[in-house]
């Protein structure tokens, strides 16, 4: 890697976006495992189609939806990243052949299929959450 390089923006994965078949069970297991608060619910709170987490967990209710338990599964929907410039990055991708995805701009698919959300984070917020050493 070039050292020399300086990218037009920095970032963090912000969320992970996953298909799951039982909403409720993976809501209970985030809470009562791990501790993860609910951040925010789209659609009714008693049967959510989305749930996100304090912690970075996005549960997207996928009723049916089957897939063997294994990293080829494709279960994961979306990386949500945040970044310090959101137009930077957009400019920085269309180099590298991404495609915009129909949710906005922001929404690329990379070649191998896998979407990436970009989100405009708030002034300073992406050089906090890289400052926290989470294995130290």
């Amino acid at each position: 890697m070039n050292t020399t390089f300086t990218p037009p923006t920095r970032a963090y994965v912000e969320h992970v976006a996953v298909r799951v078949s039982d909403i409720h069970w993976h809501i209970r297991f985030f809470h009562e495992v791990l501790g993860m608060d609910v951040r925010e619910i789209d659609g009714p709170t008693d049967d959510p189609r989305q749930y996100w987490t304090v912690g970075g967990m996005q549960l997207m209710a996928t009723p049916g939806f089957s897939a063997a338990p294994s990293v080829e599964a494709g279960w994961l929907a979306h990386l949500g990243v945040m970044v310090d410039d959101l137009e930077a990055a957009i400019a920085a991708a269309q180099p590298f052949g991404v495609k915009a995805l129909p949710q906005g701009r922001n929404w690329l698919q990379l070649p191998d299929g896998l979407a990436v959300e970009l989100i405009q984070a708030a002034p300073g917020s992406v050089a906090q959450a890289l400052a926290v050493k989470p294995r130290a």
